[in-house]
């Protein structure tokens, strides 16, 4: 309150000071929308940040107080809700040092009630903070603002009465001032408050889009980060975040190179060329995001590059730093707060996606590898009795002898040399006819071979190795058993979209109770592993529904059954 010679009327008082809150709601409202003025909306700030928010509070304050009405050698103003509004939003050292500027600026313009308004501007400020501690995790609202400044305006005005001089003079004041003044700087709060409320709200959808935006982002690229850090899949990733967002380019790189860039600036930042701006380099050498808001921060060699701002993500898998992912602009202080969150968060969603396709490539290469022992493995007593077989027939039937090596030879050749995923079903059953031949010349009428093949599955892509070990199963665990010994069958036929494959005997059948525990662990003491093997890829490449299904009675025989689609994508490896 300052001295002048101006007197009002109580009720033009009041309406004038509710204009000049409606010129400070109107700057709180364009603040609103500043990037600077969101920092009120972070769970924290740096000692940078609450700088920038105590200036823009202290100046909202002192221009509260140089939009005072000069009434009775004082001041009737909106200061206060400058100082209050920093408290309760911003926290007890914004408001206390808003308070304090704003109030040792009203004890410098003096005036004969200038020390008590200032003092009580400070606590006013300090209050509000202290408010803001309370009240967590819930914000203020409005109302607690309304009562925040009525509570400082009337202990200015109790101020007033107890130390301004002459007392007369102080009452004559408070009589006129204290209601338009309350009810002023109460508006004024709880319009800030709103205001501030609902850009919060405006923020926060705009967090959720960004976040749904991600997550399809996300859902759109697992696919292709699935095949690892490479061009083909940066690309893809590329293209999808280019669609969904108002990106100017984006580009994918190694540790040395550019894996991809689409988008404008394509024609000097191209693929395979080694990392060259200056901003990609520091991310890489730090860790760390790096943000360009200026075409000058980001580094390009190229003076007139289209691409202004950017922000570099670094992509880390099993906490190794394999790349970065660079989301561009077309122009300067493009990025937002929620710019950078949401390219953080597409960072780690590529980060945990490499992850896992490492760690599938890792599972892959382990059953492979499995794969690989099991086709080298060479049984022991299966080479023995083939070789003895072959012998006897050396001088009886020649002829027969050498078909039987050449069988032989093509049953290792195939189990030790194929490198193939997938073979037709062609290819698999002329696998198990060379192992079929060997036992047949060996059991002779003990063992029967029926098959009965659709010719419409022959060339169906099926999974390498995977028909001749539950032959091989079906023989030494089903027949050899029964001194009679039995027949094999091999069905094949298309039902709907997919080939159903059956392989059965009428030997001795399993027991229910371990028909289960063959599936996963064999028969005990290593016999029986290729089923388990078998079950376990059909279940990694096509899911648990495509697991073997046994059907066995005891006594009476074994059929396992296969499943395999048929309008699947496989890759024929070879």
């Amino acid at each position: 309150m300052e001295c002048s010679t101006i007197e009002l009327l109580a009720g033009n008082l009041s309406i004038i000071l509710v204009q000049r809150i409606a010129i400070i709601a109107v700057i709180a409202y364009v603040l609103s929308h500043t990037r600077a003025f969101r920092l009120i909306f972070k769970e924290t700030t740096t000692a940078r940040e609450k700088l920038a928010l105590i200036f823009i509070f202290s100046l909202i304050s002192i221009a509260g107080t140089y939009f005072g009405i000069p009434i009775e050698g004082a001041l009737a103003n909106v200061r206060d809700t400058g100082s209050i509004v920093a408290g309760l939003l911003a926290g007890p050292l914004v408001g206390t040092v808003t308070g304090l500027i704003s109030g040792l600026h009203r004890i410098y313009l003096g005036g004969f009630t200038a020390a008590q308004c200032g003092v009580a501007t400070m606590i006013g400020g300090a209050l509000a903070g202290y408010i803001h501690i309370r009240s967590k995790p819930k914000a203020p609202e409005w109302i607690t603002g309304i009562i925040t400044g009525v509570s400082v305006i009337m202990l200015s005005m109790g101020f007033i009465l107890a130390f301004a001089k002459p007392y007369e003079a102080a009452w004559s004041l408070v009589s006129r001032v204290a209601i338009p003044m309350s009810l002023a700087n109460a508006i004024g709060i709880a319009i800030f408050m709103i205001i501030i409320h609902n850009a919060k709200e405006h923020q926060t959808k705009i967090a959720a889009l960004q976040t749904h935006k991600a997550l399809k982002i996300a859902n759109a690229t697992l696919p292709h980060f699935r095949q690892g850090l490479n061009p083909i899949s940066a690309e893809k990733v590329a293209v999808n975040i280019l669609n969904m967002t108002s990106a100017a380019a984006v580009a994918v790189t190694d540790r040395e190179r550019v894996l991809t860039h689409i988008g404008l600036g394509q024609d000097h930042h191209a693929a395979g060329m080694q990392v060259f701006t200056k901003l990609t380099k520091a991310c890489l050498q730090h860790g760390q995001v790096t943000v360009a808001q200026t075409q000058q921060e980001i580094g390009c060699t190229l003076p007139t590059c289209p691409l202004k701002s950017a922000i570099v993500v670094p992509l880390y898998c099993q906490e190794e730093l394999v790349g970065t992912l660079k989301i561009y602009y077309a122009r300067e202080e493009a990025l937002t707060a929620l710019d950078i969150e949401f390219a953080q968060g597409l960072g780690q969603v590529f980060g945990t996606q490499l992850e896992l396709s490492a760690l599938q490539h890792k599972a892959e290469l382990t059953a492979k590898a499995e794969l690989k022992a099991l086709r080298a493995q060479i049984n022991p007593h299966f080479l023995f009795n083939a070789l003895n077989t072959i012998v006897s027939f050396c001088r009886t039937n020649p002829e027969k002898a050498r078909n039987l090596l050449i069988e032989l030879s093509d049953f290792f050749r195939r189990n030790l040399n194929s490198t193939r995923d997938f073979v037709t079903l062609k290819e698999e059953l002329e696998h198990v006819d060379s192992y079929l031949t060997l036992e047949q010349a060996r059991f002779g009428q003990r063992l029967t071979i029926e098959e009965n093949i659709d010719v419409n599955t022959l060339d169906i892509l099926i999974p390498a190795f995977t028909l001749q070990p539950l032959v091989e199963n079906a023989v030494k665990h089903g027949l050899l058993a029964k001194a009679a010994g039995g027949t094999i069958q091999i069905f094949a036929k298309t039902i709907k979209n997919q080939v159903q494959i059956a392989i059965s005997d009428n030997g001795q059948g399993i027991p229910p109770a371990i028909q289960q525990q063959v599936l996963e662990h064999g028969f005990g003491k290593g016999a029986g592993i290729g089923l388990t093997n078998v079950n376990e890829r059909l279940k990694a490449i096509y899911g648990s529904k495509h697991a073997l299904t046994i059907n066995s009675v005891e006594g009476e025989g074994t059929t396992i059954l296969l499943r395999i689609p048929i309008d699947m994508e496989v890759v024929v490896n070879g």
